[in-house]
Order: structure tokens, then C-alpha cells, then sequence
């Protein structure tokens, strides 16, 4: 019981509650845009015979790497020999009658100077030697074609690159190329450097232009523009390249604008066909605050963040934000380098009250 003229003993005020707190951190960072992607070859050549004929053997190993000139396919050559020869002799008795009929020219043309023969007997004798002529030249191209058939019989890799498997098997017949239906051997694709393809939307594109046109980013178009491309079951980029085409109309199906880059593949992993990640750079690089994206909440439709002012209390800021660079979040709008943000302790924290703020460790 209470004395007369003492006084009930006030109740404590609550302890304000502890948050942690970090000042935005300040560094260059670029933009970047991302985009699925697929792999293709840089070069695809598909390797068909080009004289018909029975495979007598095959030369490489169903998916190794061969490069140019690299023996693929043997067909019997026996038969094209055969014409070879055959060119060869008539090219011997061309020549023979093409020297007659050079003597039998100067002979008349001797012979006319002293008016022995007539001009009509000199210009039969010319008429002769230009037709010997005519004769040798085309029996040369007959052997020449035939010679050639010789060589396509040993069918080479044209590129360097990953081979396919053997589609025809020795003893086979195979079609040639003057039949109109020449025989698919096997098929070479290119690996380094590969080819990436993704499709730009149509925003992205807009807002690429609208920052080429202000100066604030080089365009794709005229140069090489950096990329990085991260592969299925990575989480960090491990492949660079650079912008090397872009189309000249959006896909009117889509609504976007099929992309390329090369991307370097010196160890021979990526394959024709794999899918990729592909980021693009979206700006020049810049001065840019960043904080932790955990610090980021939602109020309605605003993205806020809670600041600690100068007599510890809680205001809610309303932010822009940008990309997220390394883990953390970009502000591009809203905080200053010197405010306090709370990155820990958020629930605890209540617009216009107080708070008992600890600065965030090093590193954090």
C-alpha cells in the first residue's frame, strides 16, 4: 500500500529496438541485358562425293577432330584411271596431227612466196591448223576432267573441325555430283571460335537505340560490344565474346531481333546445338550506389528502403532500382552516399520511431 504523498513509479519506456545499418556502397559498375541463347557453328560443311563409285575404305574416326586436307573417304579410282589413259592417248595423237599440220602451213606459206601454191592452198593448210588446234585443246580438257575425277576419288575434309559418323560404309555405292543426287558422306562443323544466336526484344532494342543516339553506349551494329555467356548448370559467366551481326528486321511472329555473337572455344567443350545465358552490355560503365537486395522491400506497387536519420529514426525511402551487380542491388534513384540503411533488422523497424543503430561489420 501506498503512503500518503508518495508517487507510483513511472513505467520504463521500451528499449529502442537494435537494427544494423550500412551506407550505400559507391562503385563504376555497367548494365548488362540477358538473354537465352543457342550455339551454332561458325562453318558446316557437308561432305558428298563428287564421282560416283564403290567406297573401298574410310579414314577417320567417327567424331574425332580432322582438319583440312585431312584423307576422308577412298572411292575405287581404277575406272577414272581408265579414262585418264584413254585422254592421255588421244591428247598425244591431237598433238602429232596439230604439228602436221603446222608443217604443212609453213611449207605452203614458203612455197607461196614464190607463187608455187595459190592463197586458197595457204589458207586451207591455215583452216587445217586451227582445227588441230581446236582438237588438242579440247582432248587437254577431257583429260584434265578426267585426271580431276582421279583426285575426287580420295574425298578431303575441306574445313578443320569435330567430324560426324561414316553415313555410307565400305563396299557402298555412292552417287556423284554430275548425277544431280550426290551421295551424303559425313558432315564438319567449325568449333572455335562458336557462333551464340539469341533474339533481342523489342524493348531492349528500343532502349539500346535510344542510348546509342544519346551517346550513353556504343551500337551492336558498328561495334564488336562486349558479352558474357554463362552455360546450363553455371551460375557465373565463364565464356567472353562480342556482338558480330545483328539483323535488319524484327521477327514480325516474335517481335525480336535475332543476334549474334563469337564467343572463343578453346578447349572444345561447347557443342553446336547446347543452349547459353547471354548478357549484353546494356550502358557505358558508371558511378553507381549499390546496397543489399535483402535490405529492398515491397510497399504496394514502390520498392522502399528503411534509412536511419540523423536522430535515429526510421524513414521510409522510395527507390529506383537497377540491376543487380555482384550480389548487390543498384539504386539508381532515392538514397544518397552518406544515408544509413538498414540491412538487417527490417521487421523490427517502424517508420517515425526509434531504433538503437550498429554499424554493419566490414565486408558485409
Amino acid at each position: 500500500m501506498v503512503g500518503c504523498g508518495e508517487q507510483k513509479p513511472q513505467p520504463q519506456a521500451a528499449a529502442a529496438p537494435p537494427v544494423t545499418v550500412a551506407q550505400p556502397v559507391k562503385r563504376t559498375v555497367t548494365d548488362w541485358d540477358e538473354f537465352t541463347g543457342r550455339f551454332d557453328a561458325m562453318e558446316e560443311v557437308q561432305v558428298r562425293a563428287r564421282v560416283g563409285g564403290y567406297v573401298t575404305s574410310i579414314e577417320f574416326q567417327d567424331g574425332a577432330i580432322v582438319h583440312a586436307g585431312d584423307l576422308l573417304y577412298v572411292i575405287d579410282s581404277r575406272p577414272f584411271e581408265a579414262v585418264a589413259e584413254q585422254a592421255e592417248g588421244q591428247l598425244a595423237d591431237a598433238r602429232a596431227k596439230t604439228e602436221l599440220a603446222r608443217r604443212e602451213f609453213d611449207r605452203a606459206t614458203t612455197l607461196n612466196q614464190t607463187q608455187a601454191v595459190s592463197d586458197s592452198v595457204v589458207d586451207q593448210r591455215r583452216q587445217a591448223l586451227q582445227s588441230a588446234q581446236a582438237a588438242e585443246t579440247q582432248v587437254e580438257g577431257v583429260m584434265k576432267a578426267a585426271k580431276l575425277n582421279v583426285e575426287f576419288t580420295h574425298v578431303l575434309a575441306p574445313i578443320t573441325g569435330r567430324i560426324s559418323r561414316h553415313l555410307v560404309s565400305a563396299g557402298n555405292l555412292v552417287q556423284g555430283s554430275d548425277t544431280g543426287t550426290s551421295t551424303l558422306l559425313t558432315s564438319i562443323v567449325t568449333l572455335d571460335p562458336i557462333y551464340i544466336y539469341f533474339d533481342m526484344d523489342e524493348a531492349t532494342y528500343q532502349k539500346n537505340s535510344r542510348l546509342w543516339f544519346e551517346g550513353k553506349r556504343p551500337s551492336s551494329r558498328d561495334t564488336p560490344n562486349p558479352v558474357q555467356v554463362t552455360l546450363t548448370g553455371e551460375t557465373k559467366p565463364s565464356h567472353d565474346g562480342t556482338v558480330n551481326f545483328l539483323d535488319n528486321r524484327l521477327d514480325v511472329s516474335t517481335g525480336t531481333l535475332r543476334s549474334r555473337a563469337v564467343i572463343q572455344n578453346k578447349d572444345l567443350s561447347i557443342l553446336p546445338g547446347q543452349f547459353g545465358r547471354v548478357r549484353l552490355i546494356g550502358s557505358l560503365p558508371y558511378e553507381a550506389l549499390l546496397i543489399p537486395d535483402t535490405a529492398v522491400a515491397t510497399d504496394q506497387s514502390r520498392k522502399i528502403v528503411f534509412v536511419v536519420k540523423a536522430d535515429d529514426t526510421v524513414e521510409a525511402r522510395a527507390v529506383v532500382l537497377g540491376p543487380l551487380d555482384d550480389g548487390l542491388r543498384v539504386i539508381r534513384e532515392g538514397l544518397k552516399a552518406e544515408d544509413r540503411v538498414i540491412i538487417d533488422g527490417i521487421q523490427r523497424a517502424r517508420v517515425g520511431a526509434k531504433v538503437a543503430p550498429h554499424p554493419a561489420a566490414s565486408g558485409t
